[in-house]
C-alpha cells in the first residue's frame, strides 16, 4: 500500500521548472516524483544512533569468510561440477 501523500504548493523559477520538465521527460517520470526524490536526497531520514550501532554490531558478529581469489573459485567450481572448458 502506498504511503499517504500531502499536498504542498511551492514557487520555483521558470528555469527550475524547465530543468524539472526536461529531466522528467528523459526519465519518463512525473515532475512530482523528481521533487520527492530531491527532498529525500537533500534531507535524508536520520538514523538513530542505537539502530546504527546495532546494525554495525550485527555485521561485525557475522562469521568471517576467508577471501578466495576468483581464479581459485573458478577452479573449485570446475572441479566440483565437472564443467566443460
Amino acid at each position: 500500500m502506498a504511503e499517504p501523500m500531502e499536498r504542498l504548493q511551492i514557487l520555483i523559477t521558470p528555469e527550475q521548472r524547465r530543468r524539472l520538465l526536461v529531466i522528467a521527460a528523459e526519465r519518463g517520470e512525473a515532475v512530482t516524483s523528481l521533487v520527492r526524490e530531491a527532498i529525500d536526497v537533500a534531507f535524508p531520514v536520520p538514523v538513530d544512533a542505537a539502530a546504527r550501532q546495532a546494525a554495525a554490531r550485527w555485521l561485525l558478529d557475522r562469521p568471517k569468510v576467508p577471501y578466495v581469489p576468483p581464479e581459485e573459485l573458478d577452479a573449485m567450481l570446475d572441479d566440483r561440477f565437472d564443467l566443460p572448458e
